[in-house]
């Protein structure tokens, strides 16, 4: 049997029941193998799902026989049969077998039950096979897809910034410095700032690529690389931005919820916590939200950022993401605008997920005048030379415009019900670890 040929079908089309009676041929890897006797059980994944192949001595040649009795898991093989019903099998279905062939036998798994989390992590390459993390990656896909709609529902345009750049966005201490070329630049730790720049020609835009922080944190919301869907909008005020949050994160959960609940489900998590998801969000400003962490218990003073022991005290209990918004100009970004309102106080927001996961959403109205930038810049000794680009756009046609970050793992984390972010994204790349 040729493996290369498009007369298989995939295992899901046999699942739904189109095949049953019809003899088929399918390909993919050894999830699981026994036999006893005269009698080889295979059970056969492919990307869709994963099949039990009954393989009987004397039905198929004796070659074939030997060679299903004595496969490895995941070893590549092609099946050949007729499905059937049986609720004793993995999905309700079962290949009696005709033929069976290799494609590959491999060599034993190395992975195996019981092993330690550090020893998956280094074997990451082989462990994505597993039912578990290969339905996360799915439900990822789907999640990053919900969000392109959305936006390409309203008008946005993607477009692409550039990973290497001369230019922090959100500090200096958390830049990763690369030789370009015998010049020190760094990697991009946010497109926003470039996505400015499309906005200015396109008004409507948004970003999705990675973003690097070197943050020297051991905490189980954060990453060295991640991916950053950053949204950038003209004539946009901060009701606006927060109100196009809002909707964003009401489509992804109610999307998901409806569409791969039988994915959800099999990962542990329940659909119905993502169809429970609706607007209008709470909203506390920063000087109620210090209140109420400090009526929680925690050990925080005005004037300091909340963390994540104050973002998990304030989401517990919560069945809805809240809005934090208004903090203090002193700790926050400089391209944050004042509030005119409320002077201390930027223009800002941050979505903190409900459940206690945290902060997957910051966000603000930027700075549109040349002079209130430059002031900020000088406040906070920012180089002028980095800059200057930036401070162009304030030059020539500015506009009012806002815009935000997600955090495309901790979206995930927070929506699949993850108790670490490292298995929302493929290869986690933390404080300790590169490999592989």
């Amino acid at each position: 049997m040729d493996c290369l040929s498009d007369s298989f079908v995939p295992v899901s089309s046999i699942l739904s029941g189109k095949c049953e009676g019809k003899k088929v041929s399918i390909r993919g890897w050894v999830h699981r193998a026994r036999s006893s006797g005269g009698l080889a059980f295979v059970i056969l994944r492919d990307s869709s799902g994963i099949i039990q192949c009954a393989v009987k001595k004397g039905v198929v040649e004796e070659k074939a026989f030997d060679a299903a009795k004595g496969v490895y898991v995941e070893s590549s093989c092609i099946v050949s049969g007729t499905p059937k019903k049986d609720e004793r099998a993995p999905g309700g279905w079962e290949i009696s077998a005709a033929d069976f062939g290799l494609i590959h036998l491999g060599t034993p798994f190395p992975i195996a039950k019981d092993q330690s989390v550090e020893f998956l992590l280094d074997t990451r390459h082989l462990w994505l096979r597993s039912q578990k993390l290969t339905k996360i990656m799915k439900l990822r896909d789907y999640a990053t897809r919900s969000l392109r709609n959305f936006f390409d529902e309203r008008g946005f345009f993607e477009c692409v910034p550039p990973i290497i750049t001369k230019s922090a966005c959100e500090g200096g201490s958390t830049l990763f410095q690369l030789d370009y070329f015998g010049t020190p630049a760094y990697l991009s730790q946010s497109g926003q700032m470039y996505a400015e720049v499309y906005m200015t020609a396109l008004e409507k835009v948004y970003i999705l690529a990675p973003s690097f922080r070197a943050e020297p944190s051991r905490t189980v919301r954060h990453l060295s690389e991640y991916w950053h869907l950053e949204p950038e909008m003209a004539f946009y005020n901060q009701k606006m931005n927060m109100q196009l949050q809002e909707e964003m994160i009401v489509h992804v959960c109610h999307d998901l919820g409806k569409n791969h609940a039988d994915l959800l489900t099999d990962i542990g998590r329940e659909p119905e916590k993502l169809l429970a998801v609706r607007g209008p969000f709470p909203r506390l400003t920063y000087e109620k939200a210090i209140e109420k962490c400090r009526s929680l218990g925690c050990k925080i003073e005005y004037g300091q950022d909340l963390g994540a022991d104050e973002e998990a005290a304030l989401t517990k209990e919560a069945s809805q993401p809240i809005f934090i918004h208004n903090h203090l100009k002193a700790f926050k970004a400089f391209y944050m605008r004042e509030d005119p309102n409320k002077p201390g106080t930027v223009l800002s927001n941050d979505l903190l997920a409900p459940e206690g996961h945290g902060e997957i959403i910051g966000g603000s109205e930027r700075i549109w005048d040349a002079a209130e930038l430059r002031q900020r810049m000088e406040e906070q000794n920012l180089p002028m030379s980095d800059y200057q680009w930036y401070v162009d756009l304030r030059e020539y046609g500015s506009v009012p415009h806002a815009g935000f970050g997600l955090g495309i793992e901790r979206l995930c984390k927070w929506m699949f019900g993850l108790d670490h972010i490292r298995d929302a994204i493929p290869f986690p790349r933390t404080i300790n670890r590169a490999y592989p």
